[in-house]
C-alpha cells in the first residue's frame, strides 16, 4: 500500500454544497413518514424500513466518499450534484414504490450507488481507498439483481427481494464490505473523522427537523382546542429531550471518543451504522406523534403505543450501543431508559395519546437530565484515559 500523504488530515469544514445535498433528504424522511403513516400494518412497516434502508444508505455512501476524497475537488462537487439530482427523483417516488413506480425508485438507486462508487474508486487518492471502493462496488453488484427482479415483479413479492437487497446493502456498510483474504482496516486510510461527525450532526439535526415539521403539520390540520394543544406542547417537549439526549454533551462524548482512538475510521462507522436505527425511530415517532395530535382523547391503542414508545426506544438502544462500543459509557442509562419506555409502552395500550404524551416526556425529562451530567463526566474521563 502506498503511504498516506499527511495533507490529506488537513480539517476541513462542511461545505455548504453538502448542506444543500442533505436538504434532499428532508424530502426523504417527510416521504417514508407518510408512507409509514398511509400503512399501517406490519407488512407496511417492513416496507418503510427496507425503503428507509436503501434511502440512508445512498446519504452514507455519498457522505463518506466526499469526506474521503475531499469535497473541495472538482471531480467531488460533480458527483454530488448528480447524486443529488438522482436522488430527488428516487425520493419522489417512495411513497409508491411498492405501487406503481417500483422502477422509479430502484433506477436513481442503483445509478447513485454505482456511478458514486465508481468515482470513488477511479479517483481516490491512495491505493487503500481505491480497492476497498472496487470492493464495495462488488458488494453492491451482489444486490443489484435483487433490487431490479424486485421492481420487475408484483408488488406482493417485491417486498422480498427488496428486503434480501437492503439487508445485502446493510451487511456490506455493517462490517465494512470485505472479501475473502482482504479486510481493510481503518487505519490504513486518512480520514477526515471531524468532517464527518459534523456531517452526522448535521443529519441528526434534520432528521429532528422533519419531526418538528410533521408535528407542524399535524397541528395545522388538526382543531384549536385544549388537548390539541397540550398534546402538540407535549410533543415539542420530547423533541426538545430528544434533541438534549446528543446536545447535551454527548457530541463532546462522540468527539473526545473519536479523537482519542487510533481507528477513527471505526468509531464514525458505528455512528453511521447506529444511525440508520435512529432515523427508523424517528419516523416511527413522527407518525405517532401525528396520530396523538389528531385524536388526542381517543382511546389507546397498541399502534400508537408502539409508535409513540418504540421509537424513543430504538433511539435509546441504538445510542446506548452506539456510546457502549465506542466511549464505553453513558449507555447503561440509555437502556435503563429505553426499558422504562417499554414499560411505559404496555401500559399506553389503555390511556388515552395525550396521557400517552405526557408518560412519554416524564421519562425523557428525566433521562436528559441524568445523561447531561453522565456526558460531562464521560468527555473528562475520556480525555483524562484516552482509549485504543
Amino acid at each position: 500500500m502506498s503511504s498516506v500523504p499527511n495533507s490529506l488530515n488537513l480539517r476541513r469544514e462542511v461545505s455548504p454544497l453538502e448542506l444543500f445535498y442533505d436538504l434532499v433528504f428532508v424530502f426523504a424522511v417527510s416521504q417514508l413518514s407518510h408512507h409509514l403513516l398511509e400503512h399501517l400494518t406490519w407488512r407496511g412497516a417492513a416496507e418503510t424500513a427496507v425503503l428507509l434502508v436503501a434511502v440512508f444508505g445512498t446519504w452514507a455512501y455519498t457522505s463518506y466518499e466526499a469526506t474521503l476524497l475531499d469535497v473541495r475537488r472538482d471531480v467531488t462537487q460533480w458527483m454530488i450534484v448528480i447524486v443529488m439530482g438522482l436522488g430527488l427523483f428516487m425520493n419522489a417516488a417512495i411513497a409508491h414504490a411498492f405501487d406503481d413506480r417500483a422502477w422509479a425508485f430502484v433506477v436513481p438507486l442503483l445509478l447513485i450507488l454505482f456511478f458514486a462508487g465508481t468515482v470513488t474508486a477511479l479517483t481516490g487518492r491512495t491505493d487503500a481507498l481505491r480497492e476497498h471502493f472496487r470492493r464495495t462496488l462488488i458488494w453492491m453488484s451482489a444486490a443489484a439483481p435483487l433490487w431490479i427482479t424486485g421492481a420487475a415483479v408484483g408488488s406482493g413479492p417485491r417486498l422480498w427481494w427488496w428486503a434480501a437487497a437492503a439487508l445485502v446493502d446493510l451487511t456490506g456498510t455493517w462490517l465494512a464490505h470485505p472479501l475473502p483474504g482482504r479486510t481493510l482496516s481503518g487505519r490504513e486510510l486518512a480520514f477526515d473523522s471531524e468532517h464527518m461527525i459534523e456531517r452526522l450532526r448535521l443529519f441528526f439535526i434534520i432528521l429532528l427537523g422533519e419531526t418538528v415539521l410533521t408535528t407542524g403539520s399535524a397541528m395545522t390540520d388538526a382543531p384549536v382546542d385544549v388537548p390539541t394543544v397540550l398534546t402538540a406542547a407535549g410533543v415539542f417537549a420530547a423533541l426538545v429531550c430528544l434533541w438534549a439526549l446528543y446536545f447535551g454533551g454527548g457530541e463532546d462524548v462522540f468527539s473526545t471518543a473519536v479523537a482519542t482512538t487510533t481507528d477513527p475510521v471505526r468509531s464514525v462507522r458505528l455512528g453511521v451504522n447506529s444511525a440508520y436505527v435512529v432515523l427508523a425511530a424517528l419516523v416511527a415517532l413522527a407518525v405517532g406523534s401525528e396520530l396523538a395530535i389528531a385524536h388526542p382523547l381517543d382511546d389507546g391503542s397498541v399502534t400508537l403505543a408502539l409508535l409513540l414508545f418504540g421509537g424513543p426506544a430504538l433511539y435509546l438502544a441504538a445510542t446506548g450501543w452506539f456510546y457502549g462500543v465506542t466511549a464505553h459509557g453513558a449507555w447503561t442509562e440509555r437502556f435503563l431508559a429505553c426499558a422504562v419506555c417499554v414499560v411505559a409502552g404496555i401500559v399506553a395500550v389503555w390511556l388515552p395519546p395525550l396521557a400517552s404524551v405526557a408518560l412519554l416526556d416524564a421519562i425523557l425529562v428525566v433521562t436528559a437530565t441524568v445523561l447531561t451530567r453522565a456526558h460531562r463526566r464521560l468527555a473528562s474521563t475520556l480525555r483524562s484515559n484516552p482509549g485504543p
